[in-house]
């Protein structure tokens, strides 16, 4: 009997969280009695800027900051744990591989403990997991072969979403002719951002094509705002025009898009749940890890193509060659 589950993830972006929303979904509609918990370095963000996704999970908060990211968290993780009034739990499921925090994660008492770190040596009782393309359909596969089970991977449907934010994305969106961009990244610290003109380039040549350019840009980035008016009149910012906002209102908006280009970032993930063709640029991040992973995603990843990590060595042609094969654009 599973009674209590806790899930571990260590990244701290919104993006870290919508990418193992399926596999929440899939076990808490396979496991209705059971209760899930959980434990973040940093914010539950399904418990705050995700909460409107319907998807809310109880924080297990043991109030220690960065979780798993010092070693001295060992020496009082099980009295924080006490202090829960939680014996133990019946599964832990480690949904990172940093190997630090998978140790002191494992301290937590458990009966069954599933980690993808180091190859899944580090799970109880030990397992050998040939790896999916996401991480949660690894730990899916972990958790059937553990359970003895057959649990289907279930991916998030945007009409969990409540119908406000579907009405409202009509409304902002009425017609048929958008192309969504998405052009800020949240981490300061790596330069993923693709370059200003060829931004402005892409957009002119949308509109030569009769598309809309719809940007998704903070509503306190008002300087990028008018920047972008000034050389792109017609261009959108809807939830600029909007009551409602966040990551609801703009998985309910990427329905209303042709498809979107986007570089790596919360956004991106944001518009994934709705499924919407989309064309996405990476440069120092990840594109096998954090790429959205379905028919008509398609990746332009210029360590790949040009063996650097500078996004902007990736071209307005390249972008536009993408859409052309993959999305039938014509310009």
């Amino acid at each position: 009997m599973i009674n209590r589950v806790l899930f571990y993830n260590s990244g701290g972006g919104i993006g870290d969280a919508i990418q193992i929303l399926p596999l929440i979904n899939t076990l808490k509609n396979e496991l209705k009695n059971t209760k899930f918990y959980y434990l973040s370095a940093h914010e539950n963000h399904f418990n705050s800027t995700l909460k409107e996704l319907n998807s809310e999970i109880e924080t297990l908060d043991l109030k220690i900051k960065y979780f798993g990211f010092r070693w001295w968290h060992a020496l009082i993780i099980k009295k924080k744990i006490k202090e829960q009034n939680i014996e133990s739990f019946d599964l832990i499921l480690d949904l990172q591989t940093k190997i630090r925090n998978s140790l002191i994660l494992k301290m937590i008492p458990h009966k069954k403990f599933i980690s993808a770190c180091f190859n899944f040596k580090f799970s109880k009782p030990n397992l050998n997991i040939e790896k999916e393309n996401e991480i949660g359909m690894t730990i899916l596969k972990a958790v059937n072969i553990l359970l003895e089970k057959n649990y289907q991977f279930s991916e998030y449907n945007i009409d969990q979403i409540h119908k406000k934010f579907h009405l409202e994305s009509e409304k902002l969106l009425p017609n048929k002719n958008y192309v969504g961009l998405s052009i800020t990244q949240g981490n300061i610290y790596r330069k993923k951002g693709w370059s200003f003109e060829n931004i402005i380039k892409i957009c002119n040549k949308l509109l030569e094509s009769n598309k809309i350019p719809v940007f998704f840009i903070d509503k306190k980035n008002i300087e990028l705002k008018n920047k972008l008016i000034k050389l792109l009149p017609t261009a959108l910012f809807p939830e600029h025009s909007s009551n409602l906002s966040g990551p609801a209102l703009v998985a309910c908006l990427g329905k209303r898009l042709e498809f979107v280009i986007s570089i790596d970032n919360g956004v991106m993930h944001m518009l994934s749940l709705s499924k919407v063709p989309m064309i996405t640029l990476f440069g120092p991040t990840d594109s096998e890890k954090f790429a959205p992973k379905y028919k008509n995603s398609i990746v332009l990843d210029s360590k790949k193509l040009y063996n650097t990590k500078n996004v902007s060595a990736i071209t307005v042609e390249d972008v536009l060659e993408a859409a052309k094969q993959h999305l039938n654009f014509s310009y």
